[in-house]
């Protein structure tokens, strides 16, 4: 099981066209807090039927969108 699974389940079972998604937010939904190896994951979303599309560190957030 991957680690951030549980936000895989999240953004699939919510079914939205994208997210933009806080640290804080994917720290409630993961259990843990959000660290780089977030970036190390992100390839797993597309077995979910999304796509990383950009984080910004400065203001703490990930954009997620769904697959084309």
């Amino acid at each position: 099981m991957s680690k951030y699974e549980p936000l895989w389940k999240y953004v699939k079972e919510n079914n939205k066209e994208e997210y933009k998604l806080s640290f804080e937010d994917v720290s409630k939904i993961t259990g843990f807090p959000f660290d780089h190896a977030f970036l190390s994951f992100k390839k797993e979303l597309s077995d979910y039927g999304y796509e990383f599309k950009k984080l910004s560190l400065k203001e703490q957030w990930v954009w997620i969108v769904k697959k084309k």
